[in-house]
This record gives structure tokens, C-alpha cells and sequence, in this order.
């Protein structure tokens, strides 16, 4: 029996379906437990940036690196000494990788968390996560199953296997024990998003592929770009957060003191050093991925229309990308450019390939229009 011509399993196709809405509601509980852990999670601590910065805190003060400190011991005779011994425990420090005229900046404190309260409401937040990933892949999976191929072969399947993967980066960050659970709003807000838009707009029953889809390059080319798009993401949120951080770090050094629910918000993230820094190590590390995707698809194209490269739009705007995400590293490398220019590139860097995603589908025909929308 040939498996590629074998009617889809409509039965698992639908449990398909039920799988990934139940997910999306999970993610709606889950964006509920971040926005608690977001709004009630660090007021108590929302002065930390306030005092680096100006140096003006009511919280006790921490010795820097080297410092000596004065330790009081009672005696057994019921006296007291002092003893002065080098401090032993430091906060950890980030260097803002800007133009150095703020010096150092921790991280703020709801980054990780924050206080007692915070810390609840996230663990409850990343729990409702990893569940609703679970109901996610299932749903990818018998996608898979009910088709007998790669579930990424119209644009509906792209959508869900994009978000699913994007979920999987966040945890796989908090299974390394990354500080990274203050992507865990705007991620699932994303991924509620995408998901909504792929079961309403883009959803296209399971169906067999044409043949020029018959390929093992399914597998390598179109993984590849959505591993590749989901971590990309999670770099643009890292540069969309470091511009609001930024401009809370520059009201503060200005002498202006900013609303109660700004702070509140804004000492959830890590400095805009850690938060540019982010952003960068992500977008580097994707890069040379991104390069063999597009060179992976001019294989595949080679093979199935007997050209390597014809300019059709998906193959334009995949290189208008590649050349937008150059430009990025090599200004950063070159012309040292980092903290706000460098985070307008990447934003626009990713713009390019949200419409690869897609613009070019629904705007454009060409050999790419039988994905669908």
C-alpha cells in the first residue's frame, strides 16, 4: 500500500482538532496565571532599579565585590567582637550593553519571580504551560498520524507547529534553568494568537499533499524554518522588551519617578543589558540554521522543478530575511551598534519573515501557493 497515496484518518484528524482547542484553553488559563504573576508579583521589590541607579533606597544595601563587611559575634562570656571578613556572597551584577553611561544594572526583580506571592502565581502559570503543551504536541501529532506525513504541509499546520515549537524553546529555557519565565506572557498571548488564527482563518482539512511535496526535504526544509522562525521569535520578544525597558531606564536616570503600574510592569524584566543581550545571542545562534534552510529549499527546488532558484516570492522574501538578520549581525559586529538601533533592526528583521510567513501566501501566487492558507 502506498502510504503517501492512503486516504487521511478522519477519525484521528478530529482528535486533532479537539486537542488543539483544548490547548488554547489551557493557554488561556495559563495567560491568566502570568498577567496575576505579572500585576501582584513584585510590588514589594519595585524599587531596585530606582536605587541602582540613584543610589537612593530604603533597602539594605548590599556590598559590592571585594568589599569587607563587619560581622558581630557573641562571645560564650556574653561580650560581643567584631570581626571584619570579605563579603562572600554578591548579587549578580549585568553589565547594560549599551553606551556604559549607566553603569551596572541588576536584573529586576521580578525576572525571576520576584517576591513570595509572584513566585506562586508563576509556578502556577509555567504548570498550566507545560499542560497545554502537552495537549499541543498531541494535537500536532495526530495531525501527523491522521495524514501519514509531516504535519507542516498547508499554512494551518505550519501555524500550530510554529506555536508548539516556540512553547517547547520556553521550557526547554526553564529545564536548563534559564532565567526566562518573563517571556511566559507575551508568549502565550502570541501563541493564543496564532492558534486562534489557524482554527478560524487558515484551518484547511487533512488532506494528502501534491506530489512535488513527496520529499524527505519536508522534513529538513519546512522543520527547519518554523525551529528557526519559533526561536527567532522569542529573540524579537527579547528586542521589543529590551526598547520598554530601556525608556524606563532612561526616566529613571532623568530624575522622573514613573506610575506605580509602569514600575510595577517594568522591574518584571531583566535589565535592558540582559534583555539586548538576549536578543543577540538568540538571532547569532539561528542564523547560520536560517542559512542552510534557505539553502536546504534551493536543494528541494532543484530536485522537484528542476531549478535551483527562480525568484518566486516565498524564495525572495526568505532571502530579504537572510540579508535583514545579516545586516543585524554585522552592524552589531562592525559598527558596534547595540542597545536601541540594534533592537529596531532585529524587530524589523523578524517583521520580514512574519510575512514570509504570511504576507507571501495570501498576497502573492506562486510555485509556493499550493501550501495554502
Amino acid at each position: 500500500m502506498n502510504l503517501l497515496a492512503a486516504e487521511p484518518n478522519e477519525q484521528l484528524a478530529q482528535i486533532s482538532n479537539y486537542l488543539i482547542y483544548s490547548a488554547m484553553a489551557v493557554y488561556v488559563l495559563a495567560f491568566v496565571a502570568y498577567c496575576a504573576e505579572w500585576t501582584f508579583g513584585s510590588r514589594s521589590k519595585v524599587a531596585r532599579t530606582a536605587a541602582a541607579l540613584t543610589g537612593k533606597s530604603g533597602e539594605t544595601a548590599v556590598p559590592a565585590q571585594g568589599a569587607e563587611i563587619s560581622v558581630r559575634v557573641k562571645s560564650s562570656q556574653g561580650g560581643t567582637a567584631v570581626l571584619d571578613k570579605p563579603a562572600t556572597a554578591t548579587p549578580k551584577i549585568v553589565t547594560r550593553s549599551g553606551t556604559g553611561k549607566r553603569g551596572d544594572l541588576p536584573d529586576g526583580p521580578g525576572a525571576a519571580a520576584g517576591d513570595e506571592q509572584g513566585d506562586m502565581y508563576g509556578r502556577i502559570a509555567v504548570s498550566l504551560t507545560v499542560l497545554s503543551f502537552l495537549l499541543h504536541f498531541g494535537g500536532v501529532l495526530t495531525r501527523s498520524l491522521s495524514v501519514r506525513r509531516a504535519p507542516w504541509g498547508n499554512m494551518y499546520e505550519f501555524s500550530t507547529a510554529f506555536s508548539m515549537v516556540a512553547v517547547a524553546a520556553f521550557l526547554g529555557f526553564l529545564l536548563a534553568r534559564k532565567n526566562v519565565r518573563w517571556i511566559g506572557l507575551p508568549l502565550v498571548t502570541a501563541v493564543l494568537l496564532d492558534l486562534g488564527l489557524a482554527v478560524t482563518v487558515l484551518y484547511t482539512d487533512s488532506d494528502q499533499l501534491v506530489p512535488a511535496l513527496h520529499s524527505y526535504w519536508l522534513w529538513i526544509h519546512v522543520s527547519l524554518a518554523i525551529i528557526c522562525g519559533a526561536l527567532l521569535y522569542l529573540g524579537f520578544v527579547g528586542s521589543v522588551l529590551y526598547l520598554f525597558r530601556d525608556a524606563y531606564e532612561t526616566h529613571l536616570l532623568a530624575g522622573r519617578k514613573p506610575g506605580r503600574v509602569r514600575t510595577s510592569i517594568m522591574e518584571r524584566l531583566p535589565s535592558a543589558g540582559s534583555l539586548d543581550k538576549f536578543a543577540y545571542r538568540i538571532n547569532a545562534t539561528v542564523f547560520p540554521f536560517w542559512t542552510f534552510t534557505i539553502v536546504a529549499g534551493a536543494i528541494w527546488a532543484g530536485d522537484a522543478w528542476g531549478r535551483y532558484w527562480g525568484w518566486d516570492p516565498k524564495e525572495v522574501w526568505s532571502f530579504i530575511t537572510w540579508v535583514a538578520y545579516a545586516c543585524y549581525l554585522h552592524a552589531r559586529a562592525t559598527a558596534g551598534w547595540k542597545g536601541r538601533k540594534a533592537a529596531y533592526l532585529a524587530i524589523l528583521a523578524f517583521a520580514c519573515y512574519l510575512f514570509n510567513y504570511y504576507g507571501v501566501n495570501i498576497f502573492f501566487n506562486g510555485k509556493h501557493s499550493y501550501a495554502g492558507i
